[in-house]
């Protein structure tokens, strides 16, 4: 664990970390306000008595088929089951380990097989994808594989969810510890090999309560949620906000800025968070609607390059809004809670730190705080990620201005965010390198107006023919990639820059791409 005493004694002081769980809020705001609304999917509304009931039945039949502390998953998009699944783990003491849908085989069997899943929860099809086929095509390689649970259609040889769901289990729910590990998430790391991320029930507390005080939340807000809920972010919104904060999760399956318009405006939402695309969607759907969305008192930009325009623009045209910059990372999500005070702050910097601890170590942003993870799944991904002083070396750079206002400046360690997901050059090249057209390459970033950065492949042939952009999707895809990673540009060079020892100076590569 990377808590020490002295830092966990802090954190009970100041309230961020508490002595009870998401488990006694379900409990409690289902005995208190029953019939409120927490969750919207489409025309399905969940209120308190329905998501204790289905999630307190649900842990109950988890718990008759494994023991507390097992790790549980879902690859599904923002749909309501997925609440259900979320606190159920919950209630039963399990460790939640959401999964972003657009993966496929290749980084699905690494984290069914690393996080040692005993049970995952995926729709039958979605985005003309079968993930019931793909989940007997991982499984079938596995040797000790989950229990896969089929949710809205087809099953297979799975089970299916309706039925775990009317199972009646008989199991007694256990007594929750608060500091106990109940998030596993994977982040890209430089390695190539994604790392799995520990959080606490305390750690997402002090995160919640962090977001209740900065961003103007009252109980009673509607948060539309259409990032992915298998990022901490989304899942934040759309399970922990709606029974700490007493808010309502408008949840969107998948992105459509016109449709969100629309949303937001029958559901009154008060809140939304995104990356920049989700920002600049909005906008120009907005316009077009003819709305200014007089109820959105907050938007929240994070997770790429962000553009001071897009922030101004935004503002002045919805003018009953903060829209303001953040940052942050799995590891200590909201490190900085943006600026409340004035738009060139809010365009201009990445916002104050919130209650992390910021400091800057030779350009390198390090941060610490309440809502920092416990620690890697593998103890050894610790290895240079921390300082002498436990702050987490975030490999992003940044500068101070103003008085404490932070601005990131770009990033030290090699990754791309694309559409606010993170991309590991390293795991799309030492793939690539394979292609028998290739004698050299390097993956990197490059700034993109419509999605923060795109990833552009600079290529030495082997031979006369380079390949091309349908080249290295056929192999990515053959090879079990997410669609997401693929690089959307091949640049053809007679050879790489490197130092004296053989590296590969990406820093070069990007400026000349840049530049040109």
């Amino acid at each position: 664990m990377r808590v020490d005493e002295q830092r966990a004694t802090d954190a009970y002081r100041r309230g961020l970390w508490v002595h009870t769980t998401l488990a006694d809020a379900l409990r409690d705001a289902a005995q208190s306000t029953p019939e409120r609304t927490v969750v919207v999917d489409d025309d399905i509304r969940l209120s308190c008595r329905d998501l204790h009931e289905q999630a307190r039945s649900l842990a109950q039949t988890m718990l008759d088929r494994m023991p507390p502390a097992s790790v549980v998953s879902f690859m599904l998009p923002n749909w309501h089951e997925a609440a259900v699944i979320y606190l159920a783990a919950t209630l039963a003491g399990m460790v939640i380990n959401p999964i972003l849908p657009s993966l496929r085989d290749r980084e699905l069997e690494f984290n069914l097989s690393d996080a040692d899943v005993r049970m995952v929860f995926v729709p039958s099809t979605f985005g003309n994808h079968d993930y019931a086929e793909m989940l007997d095509r991982v499984t079938a390689a596995m040797a000790s594989p989950p229990e896969v649970v089929v949710l809205r259609g087809a099953h297979g040889r799975h089970t299916p969810y309706a039925s775990l769901l009317a199972a009646k289990g008989t199991a007694a729910l256990p007594v929750l510890e608060p500091d106990a590990v109940r998030m596993l998430l994977y982040t890209s790391g430089t390695t190539g090999r994604p790392k799995g991320v520990l959080h606490t029930h305390n750690s997402i507390h002090a995160l919640i309560a962090q977001i209740g005080e900065r961003w103007r939340v009252s109980a009673g807000d509607k948060f539309l949620v259409p990032s992915p809920i298998a990022h901490i972010g989304g899942s934040i919104y759309a399970f922990e906000c709606p029974l700490l904060l007493g808010t309502t999760a408008v949840l969107m399956e998948r992105w459509n800025p016109d449709a969100a318009v629309e949303l937001m405006t029958a559901e009154r939402c008060t809140h939304m968070a995104g990356a920049t695309p989700f920002l600049e969607g909005l906008l120009v759907a907005a316009e077009r609607a003819g709305t200014r969305l007089p109820d959105l008192k907050v938007f929240i930009c994070g997770g790429a390059s962000v553009s001071p325009s897009l922030i101004r623009r935004a503002a002045a045209y919805f003018d009953a809004t903060v829209v303001t910059r953040v940052y942050g990372s799995t590891e200590v999500p909201v490190t900085t809670v943006g600026s409340f005070d004035d738009v060139d702050h809010a365009a201009d910097t990445d916002g104050r730190p919130g209650i992390a601890d910021v400091r800057l170590v030779d350009g390198e942003i390090c941060a610490r705080g309440p809502q920092m993870l416990v620690g890697y799944l593998h103890t050894d991904d610790e290895t240079g990620s921390f300082d002498a002083d436990g702050y987490f070396r975030t490999g992003d750079l940044g500068r101070w201005v103003d008085d404490g206002y932070l601005v990131v400046t770009g990033r030290a360690k090699d990754i791309i965010i694309r559409n606010g997901e993170n991309i590991s050059p390293k795991e799309i090249e030492d793939i690539l390198i394979a292609h028998p057209a290739i004698a050299e390459i390097a993956v990197v970033g490059v700034p993109d107006k419509r999605t923060g950065e795109r990833a552009c492949a600079v290529i030495v042939p082997a031979d006369e023919r380079a390949p091309d952009v349908a080249d290295l999707r056929d192999l990515l895809i053959s090879e079990g990639l997410a669609k997401f990673k693929i690089p959307e540009q091949v640049v053809i060079w007679d050879a790489l820059p490197k130092n004296d020892a053989g590296k590969v100076l990406k820093h070069q590569i990007r400026a000349v791409l840049t530049k040109g």
